[in-house]
């Protein structure tokens, strides 16, 4: 296995405060030294993800720098803040694809791609950091203080959907350095390296946690902890049937129904706002709502119908057994033959039905 010795020494500027510390301190070497030993198989094997973790001061960026010489090395990206986030992006990167990962990474919220960096929050700001990275020319990143500015269970969820992402479509190799060991589980490297026990261990694929999120009937009054990161709607019908979700007791999750009187059924429900808190998306809590309160509807004998643009809602529905599409329309300036136009002017917007589990 190859060992890896590296010595940092920094030299003690002559100077009267220093000069009173090392007196004070009996400390009579003119420079600072650290020495690390550290044993690492080789790496060049086929893998997607892996985590250095360590204590604060343990050597983990130091060790990270050492073994991975050729990788870009991730601190903070260069942010023009009199531009939108999107706006941020290489010109030569196609709109779509910026969309696209901004949703794999759980940044979902339209109008919060819209602002500049420095308006979002610190669990906005790392998703979007990440997505820069991940579209960026470098197909082996190291990503330095991974999750440390964010809350714990942000930090889980975004770990799922860093993993999601990059196991799903990107073709790059990603190391995360981080001082926290609660990620783990979440991020379910191929390999960890523990800094503080000079311990490396290959890990088998294994499954996320389980997320349990608590949903609870309640009243419109909750859609004001919710509105801002509705894109479309701010309001609410003021005979809407409401359902918050708690993740560890967190509001982070809101769906809501009325009543669709058609006239070809007259046991219609309606989906009619469903939102997630912008640090909680990226792992299908809005799908989980939404079937949740789907399935209590049919159980008690109605029909359940659901409108959306959502480019990740529509791919889980089109591919789940629980939904069929009734409606695919399209942008007024798109002419199809095969299918109605959508009411929703310049979205486009697929129609589904809940048919749910037996």
């Amino acid at each position: 296995m190859p060992t890896f010795n590296i010595l940092r020494e920094t030299k003690i500027n002559e100077s009267f405060r220093n000069t009173q510390i090392r007196g004070m301190f009996t400390f009579e070497d003119k420079v600072v030294s650290h020495n690390w030993k550290f044993e690492i198989p080789d790496l060049s094997s086929d893998w997607k993800i892996g985590l250095i973790v360590g204590s604060s001061g343990s050597g983990k960026t130091t060790l990270s720098k050492e073994i991975f010489k050729n990788y870009y090395f991730h601190e903070n990206w260069e942010w023009d803040n009199s531009v939108s986030v999107i706006d941020n992006f290489e010109k030569k990167i196609e709109t779509k694809d910026i969309v696209q990962i901004f949703n794999a990474v759980g940044f979902s919220s339209p109008p919060h791609w819209l602002k500049p960096y420095n308006h979002l929050s610190n669990g906005q700001k790392f998703r979007v950091d990440l997505a820069r990275c991940f579209l960026s020319k470098y197909n082996e990143i190291i990503f330095d203080e991974f999750t440390s500015v964010v809350d714990r269970d942000v930090a889980k969820i975004g770990c799922v959907a860093t993993a999601k992402a990059i196991r799903k479509f990107l073709n790059k190799k990603f190391v995360a350095v981080s001082c926290h060991y609660d990620i783990i589980d979440w991020l379910d490297p191929d390999w960890i390296f523990d800094v503080n026990a000079q311990k490396f261990e290959w890990r088998e694929r294994r499954r996320f946690p389980e997320i349990k999120l608590d949903i609870y009937k309640t009243t419109p009054e909750t859609w004001k902890f919710f509105r801002e990161h509705h894109y479309l709607n701010h309001e609410i019908h003021h005979g809407a049937q409401c359902y918050v979700g708690l993740l560890n007791n967190k509001f982070v999750a809101f769906s809501s129904v009325i009543h669709f009187p058609h006239p070809s059924s007259a046991i219609l429900k309606r989906e009619h706002r469903t939102v997630v808190i912008p640090d909680f998306q990226g792992i299908g809590i809005g799908n989980k709502i939404s079937e949740y309160v789907a399935q209590s509807y049919i159980d008690n004998g109605w029909r359940f119908i659901s409108t959306t643009s959502s480019p990740s809602m529509i791919y889980h529905r089109n591919n789940s057994p629980l939904w069929i599409v009734r409606r695919f329309g399209r942008s007024p300036h798109t002419k199809s033959k095969h299918h109605s136009r959508s009411s929703s002017a310049k979205r486009i917007t697929v129609g589904f039905e809940y048919i749910g589990k037996k």
